[in-house]
């Protein structure tokens, strides 16, 4: 770039030309040579994914079946073997509980241990012969050891607790 600087001196005109610095600096370049860059693999990124899109495939290769295993596969499954399934015995989840009969919750037993000062003992289930914890507030009456007794079973905090225990 030139700058022209016109000096008049005792009714003469003297042109006096000057060259200008360039304006760009060495890091200036060095970003705009990285910015062209980052463009150019840019665009080179652009037509890859042109080149290898899915794009225009057909539905059929993009199905993916499920087997008999439950695995999945890319061929479908043989007409051969194909089983029918009603939807009402497909259960999701917990299976529905079943109320159990009051006959088989009484049960029949023999106290091992009863601390009447701590207020708890065992019992000894005739039938299982599994130890079942009974607490004084469930006690129809004053028990000891080696009493028969009648109870029933419900689920505790530790186990099956004994409930309405009475002497037969």
């Amino acid at each position: 770039m030139f700058f022209v600087n016109t000096v008049t001196k005792n009714n003469s005109s003297i042109n006096k030309i000057y060259m200008a610095k360039s304006q760009t600096t060495f890091s200036k370049k060095e970003k705009e040579k990285s910015r062209i860059a980052r463009r150019v693999e840019k665009e080179e990124k652009k037509e890859e994914r042109k080149a290898h899109s899915n794009k225009g495939k057909g539905l059929e290769s993009m199905l993916a079946y499920i087997d008999e295993n439950g695995n999945i596969s890319s061929t479908p499954p043989d007409a051969s073997r194909k089983i029918e399934i009603k939807s009402e015995d497909i259960q999701i989840g917990i299976p529905k509980r079943v109320e159990d009969d009051a006959t088989d919750l009484v049960r029949t037993g023999v106290i091992t241990m009863f601390n009447s000062s701590k207020g708890f003992g065992f019992i000894k289930d005739a039938q299982s012969q599994e130890s079942v914890f009974v607490h004084i507030n469930e006690l129809d009456g004053p028990v000891k050891e080696k009493d028969k007794v009648v109870f029933e079973v419900q689920n505790g905090h530790k186990g099956l607790s004994a409930i309405k225990v009475r002497k037969l």
